[in-house]
């Protein structure tokens, strides 16, 4: 009566932990999450080399949606199903990209498990973020010293924004590409100045990676490279790296 969840990292499967490839390679059933039906789980992909041939594998769908009340069904369900598979005595797994705890499907169902399944015990595999992959490429760091740090995930509310902006030093902004160049233009407008450094990844760790890095007096104005919700920027006030 136990579940498993892994963290399955950002992308490459090199990077998944090796206590996660252990109990991936245990599983009887893995559960993954997509963003619809038929679209393939990108946690999945990244640990199928791993996986038993007698192994069922389940795509579970959540969407993209900010409607709350739909969104909640899903949750149940999804965490329903998962329950009932770990009540049949198979050793159950449910995959997240990146991290359990950052921005992820399961915080939603594991909710649900602790509320309405509480016979179901439950263990969490860290895995590595897509930020700490990408400072990894980069050759950056995140925070030194007594600099603060604020992450922000997509949909940006660019007045919030200009709030945390004016009391941290490090800004690492999460998914959706599309909207770090409006994020670059304002950057100047709180408190980052021309010299701080802008540093911008897609399909970070896999292949088709894009990665580059710049000043911001470089970036204002420009059309950034990224396109993709799974992108990453970093911009630091302090620019200890390149000194």
């Amino acid at each position: 009566m136990k579940l498993f969840c892994v963290g399955c990292g950002p992308g490459d499967p090199e990077l998944l932990t090796v206590k996660a490839v252990n109990i991936i390679k245990a599983a009887e059933v893995i559960f993954a999450p997509t963003a619809r039906d038929g679209k393939p789980s990108i946690a999945l992909s990244v640990v199928e080399r791993h996986l038993k041939k007698s192994a069922r594998t389940v795509s579970l769908v959540f969407p993209m949606t900010k409607e709350r009340e739909s969104l909640s069904d899903y949750w149940k369900r999804n965490a329903l199903e998962i329950a009932d598979a770990v009540r049949s005595d198979k050793k159950v797994v449910y995959l997240t990209v990146g991290d359990p705890a950052l921005y992820s499907t399961w915080i939603y169902i594991h909710r649900e498990l602790v509320c309405n399944h509480e016979d179901i015990e439950i263990e969490i595999v860290p895995g590595v973020t897509s930020m700490f992959a990408f400072a990894a490429q980069a050759k950056m760091s995140l925070a030194e010293g007594d600099e603060t740090v604020a992450i922000i995930p997509a949909c940006y509310d660019l007045n919030r924004i200009k709030k945390v902006a004016n009391c941290c030093d490090t800004l690492i902004f999460l998914k959706d590409g599309r909207y770090f160049d409006r994020v670059i233009e304002m950057l100047s407008e709180a408190g980052f100045g021309d010299d701080s450094s802008i540093a911008i990844a897609q399909d970070i760790s896999v292949e088709g990676e894009i990665l580059k890095m710049s000043k911001l007096r470089d970036m204002v104005g420009t059309k950034g490279p990224t396109e993709k919700y799974f992108s990453i920027m970093v911009a630091k006030k302090n620019n200890h790296d390149r000194k």
